[in-house]
């Protein structure tokens, strides 16, 4: 009788060391997968492609680049002030490096039921009272800005084509001053993309983005 009831013990220890083991293992692997998507991209990631709405109509994906040498992708929108003091840039951006292989590709991450001002009709508005050049998306159900790690607006990730595949090789901001673009030392995005035309390799591959949080339904 000793002897079973010995036997039926170890059975439930070892079937609880399993279960134990087996829901550790199951519930790391999520955690894991979610941390690298709370992460984003780093320098010398793959950026994977994606499929959003332009402010035409038309659904837009890096892959109808076929010319492309790479991509200056902007997490940017109508309200904040950050974003505001950078589109003349931006637009600059777009004009000196669409032509050379390095178009923008501006998105607005936010969530238009937090922040009214950052919906369709307006981005379609913005875009015309400022004469984009690019195309300006909406990350509709926010599930393009989480995979790249932006946080701010404007947030910037250069990639550049390599063997069919889009590297990150620069991730930050546009520039040291957000406030005066006459004021401007440090070129960042435009070191970034002289040196990949140049072949070089990027000297200032990450800086702190600084702009207005994204706004997330809660």
């Amino acid at each position: 009788m000793k002897n079973f009831k010995f036997l039926m013990a170890a059975m439930i220890a070892g079937l609880g060391l399993l279960s134990f083991t087996t829901a550790d293992h199951d519930k790391n692997k999520p955690d894991t997968q979610m941390a690298a998507a709370a992460k984003g991209y780093e320098v010398g990631d793959e950026a994977t492609d994606f499929k959003l709405k332009n402010i035409d109509g038309k659904m837009v994906s890096l892959s109808d680049f076929k010319a492309a040498k790479g991509f200056i992708v902007i997490f940017t929108c109508n309200h904040c002030p950050y974003a505001k003091k950078y589109e003349d840039r931006i637009v600059e951006l777009d004009k000196k490096y669409k032509e050379q292989g390095y178009p923008v590709i501006a998105i607005n991450p936010n969530d238009p039921n937090v922040q009214p001002e950052d919906g369709y009709q307006q981005m379609i508005d913005r875009a015309k009272q400022k004469g984009f050049t690019f195309p300006y998306l909406v990350d509709e159900g926010q599930k393009i800005y989480p995979q790249y790690g932006a946080t701010k607006t404007p947030h910037v990730f250069v990639l550049q084509k390599e063997k069919g595949k889009n590297i990150v090789k620069y991730i930050g901001a546009i520039d040291n001053n957000y406030d005066n673009p006459n004021d401007v030392s440090e070129y960042y995005v435009q070191d970034a993309v002289n040196a990949l035309l140049k072949g070089e390799s990027v000297k200032n591959t990450k800086t702190v983005a600084i702009g207005c949080t994204i706004k997330v339904k809660k």
